[in-house]
């Protein structure tokens, strides 16, 4: 059952409304009005393997590469 995201013309309000079927009209939760106008929505999606997020400053002595470790020397 998908959650859609609606903007209502009645009470100006944007809501999100559970669709059973197609079959159904949707109303405004708020003001039980049925003219809602569908919004686009962003689907959140999973990350892309091989994708880097932003890493911390590398520490001083190092590459800042994983693989590289800590860059400390053992004495």
């Amino acid at each position: 059952m998908p959650l859609y995201e609606y903007h209502c013309a009645e009470c100006d309000a944007t809501v999100e409304v559970l669709v059973r079927n197609t079959s159904e009209t949707p109303v405004c939760p708020n003001c039980n009005s049925p003219r809602l106008e569908k919004q686009l929505s962003v689907a959140a999606a999973p990350a892309i393997a091989g994708s880097r997020l932003p890493m911390a400053e590398p520490s001083p002595g190092t590459c800042g590469r994983p693989q590289c470790g800590s860059g400390c020397m053992f004495e």
